[in-house]
């Protein structure tokens, strides 16, 4: 054989070969790459998307956070207001209805002085009714009246 006849031969098979991969099999390698590629490119793409979407929702939470405290804050606020406005309505309240009680008792005291005065007057009245009854019906003496008057301020 001959080595020229050999190595133009296996040149050629190679160079069919080379033929056939780059026409047959190279399209298909490179489109499945290229697909690849991009399906990465896509998916690192989507990625960042997602990274800032994520980024931009924290600030969003952020502030809706922030803002929710605040918001408690203010009602914090308006509660402690409210109740400190009721507590002095309940103090006012109160005066009032002590104010009342204290005018009531101080009448109601009064009215039973007055009582006490009144029956103390009927008994002094009776008393000096029936003392002056006995000084009749005895003869006027200033021993005896003396006595009787003695006898009065006693029972007074």
């Amino acid at each position: 054989m001959n080595i020229n006849f050999t190595l133009f031969s296996q040149a050629m098979a190679f160079a069919i070969f080379i033929w056939f991969t780059v026409k047959f099999v190279w399209p298909p390698l490179m489109r499945a790459i290229e697909s690849r590629q991009k399906t990465i490119a896509d998916g690192l793409a989507a990625g960042e998307r997602g990274r800032h979407e994520l980024e931009l929702a924290s600030h969003r939470s952020a502030d809706v956070v922030r803002e929710a405290k605040q918001r408690a804050t203010d009602i914090i606020a308006q509660a402690e207001k409210r109740a400190s406005q009721i507590i002095e309505e309940a103090k006012v309240a109160a005066k009032d209805e002590g104010s009342r009680i204290l005018v009531g008792a101080k009448a109601e005291v009064e009215q039973e002085v007055f009582r006490a005065r009144e029956a103390l007057r009927q008994q002094v009245a009776d008393l000096a009714v029936a003392g002056a009854s006995k000084i009749l019906r005895r003869e006027v003496d200033s021993r005896t009246h003396a006595d009787l008057l003695t006898s009065l301020k006693a029972e007074l």
